[in-house]
């Protein structure tokens, strides 16, 4: 089976460490001297880089949350001047301001090579037709694999989502021989094939690489018993970095994380205590060679298990299981992260308080969908359609730019929503 860089996914354990310690030192020395927050949270703890000596070291350190990314909005936390980030990103995947990821020349050239490797462990060469169906907007969805498969020489197809009749006519006369979705919208291919008439045997698909949401095993089943191709699972962490950060190999064991990069641990997501290797707790990433925007044991409030049990491919990389949910408040719509308390603040925003208000996250076939109730108050009512229907759609734009899903919006009589948690839950997920 082929590996995309030997030195880095086969060596020893004891030479790992040894690598990871080097590079967590010198990402502790650069963050303490350039990023403000850092500094202020080292020396809380009265830490200096310098006290680092063992990897153990790090467990001392306090954690970096989607707030504080948030709270440093736009570019404080970047560790480098703006004159040497040559791309930047963001996410709406947080509780306030979007999250900002800036990336240097050398951040890119590893992002490009970290997403080779995980296209590589799931079978990729420089023979495929790779279509990638995420998206190509400031989040980092699409990038990272794009910029994988062009360093592998294979050919990259990007649609970006949607369009759904037209991707299968492309994935039909393009020859597309490898899917990159999420595992819905695979799902909602092959509804559409079957809608279209295109029997999925006669393409030349052999391999899906999904992410960007939960899945399971069953979905795996039910999506390669309808495209006839092999699904693997990846994980892709905006904040870290994008695409690349882990991806499952052929025996399909857990997600090879390249540990060369991001420095993994798993926490009690309570008490924050570190867990033993097999454990189920959230996935804490500390980020070591990352030049513009650094991270140090960052939550990623993704819950899974951290497994260093020997893989049949070789590979002596750790692996992280599926992941199993979040330990936070944030729910997943069509592959974007979503905090609920986000919600509150863009209406507060829009009407000068926040009104009660609910989400309600549905799935009609293969598609999540996300309505939001919100009460009708005195200036809320319309004596014209016409107004109320104006009204609603921007309203619905808002929503959309803030939280990066166009919401289904919907005004409910007054009191009919409670602000008591109990009689009326702030999200209903009805996928559950």
């Amino acid at each position: 089976m082929a590996i995309f860089d030997s030195d880095a996914e086969l060596l020893e354990r004891r030479f790992m460490a040894q690598l990871q310690l080097e590079r967590l030192q010198a990402t502790l020395h650069r963050v303490y001297k350039n990023v403000k927050f850092y500094k202020r949270k080292f020396d809380e703890v009265g830490f200096l880089p310098e006290d680092c000596q063992s990897l153990e070291e790090l467990a001392r350190l306090p954690f970096t949350t989607r707030q504080d990314l948030a709270h440093s909005y736009p570019y404080e936390m970047f560790a480098v001047p703006l004159r040497e980030v040559v791309r930047i990103h963001s996410s709406t995947g947080s509780p306030g301001a979007p999250i900002v990821m800036g990336y240097t020349a050398r951040d890119l050239r590893h992002w490009a090579k970290l997403a080779a490797r995980v296209l590589t462990a799931a079978g990729v060469d420089r023979d495929d037709v790779v279509q990638v169906t995420l998206s190509y907007g400031l989040l980092t969805s699409a990038f990272g694999i794009h910029y994988g498969v062009e360093l592998l020489g294979a050919s990259v197809i990007p649609t970006g989502p949607g369009s759904t009749a037209r991707q299968v006519g492309i994935m039909r006369d393009y020859r597309t021989t490898v899917l990159v979705s999420t595992p819905s919208y695979a799902q909602v291919l092959a509804d559409q094939m079957e809608a279209m008439g295109v029997d999925p045997k006669s393409l030349h698909l052999k391999l899906a690489l999904l992410a960007g949401e939960p899945w399971t095993e069953a979905q795996r089943r039910e999506i390669e018993s309808r495209l006839y191709l092999t699904a693997l699972d990846h994980y892709a962490l905006s904040e870290a970095m994008g695409p690349g950060v882990a991806g499952e190999c052929e025996h399909r064991r857990g997600m090879h994380i390249n540990e060369d990069h991001f420095l993994p641990e798993i926490i009690d997501p309570i008490t924050g205590a570190p867990l033993p290797a097999g454990e189920l707790g959230e996935l804490v990433l500390t980020t070591i060679t990352k030049e513009a925007a650094p991270l140090v044991r960052f939550r990623t409030g993704d819950l899974c298990r951290l497994l260093y049990e020997p893989c049949p491919c070789g590979r002596t990389l750790p692996r992280l299981s599926r992941i199993q949910g979040r330990s936070d408040a944030v729910v997943i719509v069509k592959g974007v992260n979503i905090y609920p308390s986000r919600v509150g603040q863009i209406l507060a925003g829009l009407q000068g308080e926040e009104p009660a208000y609910q989400l309600v996250i549905g799935r009609e076939g293969h598609l999540d969908f996300l309505e939001v109730k919100i009460e009708v108050r005195e200036g809320l009512f319309f004596d014209q359609m016409k107004v109320q229907r104006e009204f609603l759609q921007s309203l619905t734009r808002k929503l959309a730019q803030g939280i990066g899903v166009s919401p289904r919006v919907k005004l409910v009589e007054p009191h009919s929503i409670s602000r008591e948690a109990e009689t009326s839950p702030l999200v209903i997920d009805l996928r559950k």
